[in-house]
């Protein structure tokens, strides 16, 4: 009889075993889900806003629609966006006109540099 008392309570043993590692197994998955999920979510945004970044360099105006196809969104959410970034929606004609990004600017070049380039091309010219 103690044989079966030893088995019984082995077998219970590696019951409970497998049930800790399926536990674990789950909290594990679950955990790397939800990393997934917020990574996924912040390429997501960075990838949006990218797409409106380069819709305002590369059109005067856009078919809302269609930027709304651009940007993965709703047109509605996409209007709204549009809107929240000072760019114009035309509710007529369904037309969004991007706001235009200020070109990075351009430091001045001193004189005595200037100058210096200008007789370098000279004279590579006259060569």
């Amino acid at each position: 009889m103690p044989v079966a008392v030893m088995a019984e309570s082995s077998f219970s043993f590696r019951k409970l075993l497998d049930q800790c590692e399926n536990q674990e197994l789950e909290v594990t998955i679950r955990l790397v889900g939800s990393r997934l999920a917020s990574g996924r979510a912040g390429l997501q945004d960075a990838t949006r806003r990218r797409a409106f970044a380069l819709v305002s360099q590369a059109y005067t105006s856009i078919i809302a629609d269609d930027f709304a196809a651009f940007v993965g969104l709703p047109v509605e959410e996409a209007v709204k966006g549009i809107l929240e970034q000072g760019w114009q929606a035309d509710s007529t004609t369904r037309m969004v006109m991007p706001k235009k990004p200020e070109p990075a600017p351009v430091p001045p070049i001193p004189n005595e540099q200037q100058l210096a380039r200008l007789t370098d091309y000279v004279a590579f010219l006259e060569n």
